[in-house]
């Protein structure tokens, strides 16, 4: 039998991933460094926002046909606000009206944006992590969840396309240019171990069949790194400490 509230705590981990990466990225909606630029990261921020909506929705559906048993075992995650509304938990509730430490998105996604060169290399980290889970996902068993993840990768190819060529472009661009990404490698790298440390509910997910085994795609996704790094005259940090606790609702204070 699935367990609806390990189900719904998982995908509001993905939903929040999304939601909190799209936020950052609509900062620089009119603040890009050429207007074609500008169009592309709001782009990319609304493709976000549209993913976190699909799994918040989803979500919304899984608690409000649980049983009272079971949605007791997720509370800690629900909006106090929300329940003195008497109806049913909506979309919106689970995006605005949680406290910060019941949001269960990785760091990497809520760190301030930097200068473009670092949320560039934040974009390529985050969406080449998403390429290869998403890829997993959409073999899953649970059909809401496989069909999220089927019509988000379209979106992913392009971010991994389009933020790679960015992180190449200035990575063998400038000597000023190339400092900056080489400061932001640095800056950002403790912050992409937690993409495969899998969190208690990512492991009873992915036990129960409805979530992949995140430390699988990790090779995938060094590999690809390391080949755009390469490519834009960078190095892959040999750093192993790495920095966690957002999965379990413990941000920064940038947060």
């Amino acid at each position: 039998m699935m367990n609806n509230d390990i189900l719904y705590i998982n995908t509001l981990h993905l939903a929040d991933d999304a939601l909190i990466l799209g936020q950052r990225n609509s900062e620089w909606t009119g603040h890009g460094p050429v207007l074609e630029q500008d169009i592309a990261i709001t782009n990319i921020a609304l493709d976000l926002l549209g993913q976190a909506r699909n799994f918040y929705q989803y979500a919304v559906l899984l608690y409000n046909s649980m049983l009272e048993k079971e949605k007791k075992k997720v509370d800690r995650y629900i909006p106090v606000p929300w329940k003195k509304y008497n109806r049913e938990l909506n979309e919106d509730d689970l995006a605005f009206l949680r406290q910060e430490n019941q949001y269960l998105n990785c760091l990497l996604v809520e760190l301030p944006n930097g200068d473009w060169g670092k949320t560039i290399l934040r974009q390529f980290f985050f969406s080449s992590y998403q390429f290869f889970l998403y890829q997993q996902i959409q073999k899953n068993s649970e059909a809401q969840l496989a069909a999220i993840a089927e019509k988000s990768l379209k979106e992913i190819s392009y971010h991994v396309r389009w933020s790679s060529e960015w992180v190449v472009r200035l990575g063998d661009g400038t000597e000023e240019s190339n400092e900056r990404i080489k400061k932001s490698v640095d800056e950002l790298w403790p912050f992409t171990g937690e993409l495969f440390q899998p969190s208690g509910y990512e492991l009873l997910a992915a036990k129960q069949g409805f979530s992949v085994d995140i430390a699988l795609i990790k090779e995938s996704w060094l590999q690809k790194v390391t080949e755009v790094l390469t490519e834009a005259t960078l190095s892959v940090p040999s750093s192993e400490w790495m920095q966690s606790g957002g999965k379990e609702g413990k941000h920064t204070e940038q947060y």
